[in-house]
């Protein structure tokens, strides 16, 4: 099986979609150690998941396995317990099998690997880009960030403040060192904020024993903190605040100068007691008492306490607030400027589908956190593009699977009640992105081809499809590039008759002014098959400024070498990867996609022989901003800068970087096995 396809695969799985940060990379990479996709036990699971995620991972591939006990489901009524012993015969009677809750037993953590040892003061600013954002005013962690005078860069245990302007000054001016990973910053002001977790790491042997009832392996917790940092002086950063709790990270956002962190925590077992979610802040913990514990009448696999913490980033006296669910694992959130909508599968009788998704909206203001509403809408939710908050509303698209998959957009009010929907769109396709603006709403389905759709949305009660355009290809990201013009990120794909094999990175700028008859008017193809940019999975990896007709991308390129099939290149061919770097583009209405040039950190072309090295090359391009007629890119080795007017090189800044490399998951080198003409795998 091809590298690409045992991806795409494992994209496709009706998996609980845990948005957990190294989630999806690490099942990725857990695979492709495999050597092959096939069905696996239990301590198949075990054994490969242990030592490169989370147990809290671990306990959603468990619950995967996990005898289903039919039960009907709540009113999503919201209450609180009304006491501890509520609350374990709750988890008791509702948990669809409780053998898998976690008991402390047998194995035993072991250390991480080691890792090696605001505006620009008295000047004006220069003008800078800011982190793709979803909700304007709503700031998403990252894993860069500039104010347009500093760099912040988030790499591995490290934070790494550097001067980036003006770029013939730039360099390194401090870092911060931190047992756990670094996962994510803000910058607000003076004040750096930066997210760290710390993850327990598992023994794990060829041969386990047998997993018994009574033999489970420990749940050990990762621990999430949250560290607030003065940086006035930038050379000499100073903690101000920190806080910690127990649990994984799910996302964060930054309104004004609140930072919002949601933090998943599973319910587990110890001594046949159950854990309740603990806070530490001020030197001081917290255990949250079982009576302050929001839930509603839905039934699960498994359980989690999922908190939402509010921190004000510029007063440290404000003690932080916090509000407790007992949900499932949250898989998807959107934030507005005063909501938090999350939302997790409701399992079926069918463990590898399910018939519904559980949305929960918590109004957030200031410091005021309240869980107000609880909904339900049929169908998988993709990710945060698949939501929408507009004018009192909540809008979110879905895929149903069955004997077919549909598509559907369902219309909620406030209360999280149903008001409209438009359902069954493109049978037997699903949904691969999805954006709302204003009025409208763009799908992208795809099976064999791509249809983007376009919904009126003006009456909440009759969303209505306006009209379809069908192209090769299939967009992973839409972002708008006006009223009237969508950009579309994405892969160019072949038409086999039932299915399609996906061949390179594909751009589109789709012309939408007329709703009934959208029109693709320019494309650009990256590379052959096995190219890939993490825009298809990370917005944040895009960067776009409409004033200035630009638009640059991170891009692995691959290309077949067509003296290897002299009768012709199949469809299926997958090529090697020859180059990575920023791909920079200019792009209006009027010119379409014109490639501007391309940027690139890897200057010894005999590393590119290294079937590893693209995957966790220090080297590789991950973010792109500009700051005034500077373009920076940044990859965890260097920052790059270059004229924005003709790429012209003007400087570099070596970064400390960690060069230690899980030896145990290099990825196999994707070749050698044909694809199967009876399972062949869409996308």
């Amino acid at each position: 099986m091809k590298h690409e396809d045992l991806m795409k695969k494992l994209e496709n799985l009706k998996t609980p979609e845990i948005e957990l940060p190294g989630h999806r990379q690490a099942l990725k990479m857990a695979l492709l150690s495999s050597g092959r996709f096939k069905e696996k036990t239990i301590m198949d699971w075990a054994r490969i998941l242990a030592p490169v995620t989370a147990a809290v991972l671990l306990i959603a591939v468990m619950g995967l396995f996990a005898v289903y006990k039919p039960g009907p489901l709540g009113e999503n009524q919201i209450s609180r317990f009304a006491s501890y012993e509520e609350l374990q015969d709750f988890i008791k009677a509702n948990a669809q099998d409780t053998t898998f809750l976690w008991r402390d037993v047998v194995l035993a953590p072991i250390p991480s690997p080691p890792s090696e040892e605001g505006a620009l003061h008295g000047s004006i600013t220069p003008d800078y880009s800011t982190t793709n954002i979803q909700v304007a005013g709503v700031d998403e962690a990252d894993i860069v960030k500039t104010d347009g005078g500093y760099i912040y860069f988030a790499s591995g245990n490290k934070t790494i403040i550097v001067k980036a302007y003006p770029p013939e000054q730039a360099q390194v001016l401090s870092e911060i060192e931190l047992e756990g990973t670094v996962i994510g910053i803000f910058i607000n002001g003076d004040r750096l904020v930066v997210f760290e977790q710390e993850t327990p790491y598992y023994l794990y042997y060829d041969d386990m024993p047998v997993v018994r009832e009574s033999d489970i392996m420990p749940y050990i917790s990762p621990t999430i903190a949250i560290k607030v940092y003065d940086v006035s002086d930038r050379e000499n950063p100073r903690l101000q605040r920190e806080l910690s709790a127990d649990g994984q990270y799910v996302s964060s956002r930054m309104i004004g100068d609140y930072a919002y962190v949601v933090i998943n925590e599973p319910v587990y077992e110890k001594d046949d007691e159950l854990n309740l979610p603990r806070i530490n802040f001020g030197g001081n913990e917290k255990e949250t008492p079982a009576t302050d514990i929001y839930y509603c009448d839905v039934y699960d696999y498994f359980y989690m306490y999922t908190t939402i913490m509010a921190i004000n980033t510029q007063n440290d006296d404000q003690e932080p607030t916090y509000e407790t669910i007992l949900l499932g694992a949250s898989s998807n959130l959107y934030v507005s400027l005063n909501n938090i909508y999350l939302t997790f599968p409701v399992w079926g009788r069918d463990m590898w589908g399910f018939e519904k998704s559980s949305i929960h909206r918590i109004h957030i203001e200031g410091d005021e956190i309240e869980y107000v509403a609880s909904g339900e809408v049929p169908g998988m939710v993709l990710n945060q593009f698949s939501m929408d908050e507009y004018n009192g509303y909540f809008r979110v698209a879905t895929t149903t699977y069955g004997e077919t998959t549909r598509n559907h957009v369902y219309i909620l009010d406030m209360d999280l009640n149903i008001v409209g929907s438009l359902e069954d769109l493109a049978p037997g396709e699903t949904i691969y992105s999805a954006r709302f603006m204003g009025e409208r709403g763009y799908l992208v389905t795809f099976k064999q081809v791509d249809p983007l759709f376009v919904i009126d949305l003006s009456d909440p009660r009759y969303p209505e499809e306006l009209g379809y355009l069908k192209v090769t290809g299939y967009s992973d990201y839409l972002h708008p590039y006006d009223e009237n013009h969508l950009i579309g990120i994405g892969k160019e794909t072949t038409d086999e008759g039932e299915f399609a094999w996906y061949q390179g990175v594909k751009m589109s700028l789709f012309d939408v002014s007329d709703v009934s008859n959208p029109v693709e008017i320019s494309k650009y193809e990256i590379g052959h098959r096995g190219t890939d940019s993490p825009v298809l999975w990370d917005h944040k990896a895009f960067l776009f400024d409409k004033s200035r007709n630009l638009l640059v991308i991170p891009v692995l390129v691959a290309e077949v070498d067509e003296s290897e099939y002299p009768e012709g290149v199949p469809t299926w061919a997958y090529g090697e990867p020859v180059w990575q770097g920023a791909y920079i583009f200019h792009i209006s209405p009027d010119a379409g996609l014109r490639l501007e040039g391309r940027i690139t950190h890897i200057e010894n072309l005999a590393d590119l022989e290294e079937g590893y090295y693209y995957y966790y090359s220090p080297f590789s391009v991950e973010r792109s901003l500009y700051i005034d007629d500077v373009l920076y890119t940044v990859s965890q080795a260097k920052i790059k800068m270059n004229s924005l007017e003709n790429l012209d090189y003007i400087n570099e800044v070596e970064l400390p970087y960690s060069t230690w490399t899980p030896p145990d998951y290099l990825p196999e080198e994707p070749r050698g096995e044909e694809p199967s003409a009876e399972s062949p795998i869409s996308k």
